[in-house]
């Protein structure tokens, strides 16, 4: 059938492997949520996990089997694992994952390291080069007017910054919520572009053409492990990449 064939049958598995990984990553977060209570109303961690699953396009039905899943008293039990590490060209990696199985998680991510020249590193030995905060950014408001905002709902954030038509919000981990509502009464139809908590590095890496395409490598093999929920790094990934 030709090349086109192979290369659109290629990204069409791609694609469908990211929904699958996605689904995955949501459905254990509602899944888990759900098992303190199966009312969105009168959970607020499940209400806020449907919520970003629906911003994320994730099905309903999704949604509502691992729902029902709890309600059914299911015995799967997740815990949240972080692992630290030294990738290609010496860049710092922070993987956060949410498993059943401590050991096969540990070695999935293991080998994602070893395989493009990198080592898992000990528990410290990267985070203190990141810094953990809630970052949102925002469209339709001026610095002026998020400044405001911030001071009128008394957060406290560390730092507003305006470029190319936006303002990021950068704030204490627990404000995330309070940032955005904050946001929203200054501004009902202000658009929040993103919203996250994350680790934020302290500086960036650059790295040669042949240590980011293990890196490329690196991220494209941690897309293929289900029980991986983030990975966050400090490499300054070209443009092109993020596109």
């Amino acid at each position: 059938m030709g090349r086109a064939h192979e290369v659109r049958a290629a990204s069409m598995a791609k694609t469908a492997a990211m929904k699958s990984k996605l689904y995955s990553k949501y459905g254990k977060e509602i899944y888990m949520a759900a098992r303190n209570g199966a009312d969105p109303n009168g959970n607020l961690t499940l209400k806020k996990w449907i919520e970003k699953a629906k911003a994320e396009q994730v099905p309903a039905d999704v949604i509502k089997r691992n729902i029902d899943k709890a309600k059914g008293g299911a015995q799967e039990n997740y815990e949240n694992v972080r692992y630290e590490g030294f990738g290609p060209g010496n860049s710092m990696i922070i993987i956060e994952c949410m498993t059943d199985n401590v050991n096969r998680t540990f070695g999935e991510v293991r080998a994602c390291f070893t395989k493009t020249g990198g080592k898992v590193g000990v528990a410290g030995s990267v985070a203190h080069q990141f810094t953990y905060v809630a970052l949102v950014t925002v469209e339709e408001m001026t610095e002026d007017e998020v400044f405001e905002a911030m001071l009128n709902a008394e957060c406290d954030v560390q730092d507003v910054q305006a470029e190319d038509g936006m303002v990021t919000i950068t704030g204490q981990p627990n404000d995330l919520d309070k940032i955005k509502e904050a946001l929203i009464a200054a501004k009902p139809d202000v658009k929040i572009v993103d919203g996250a908590v994350t680790y934020l590095p302290q500086t960036y890496v650059t790295l040669s053409e042949d240590d980011l395409r293990k890196y490329r490598n690196f991220i494209a093999m941690t897309d293929e492990i289900d029980d991986i929920q983030e990975v966050f790094s400090n490499v300054d990934v070209p443009v092109s990449d993020e596109e």
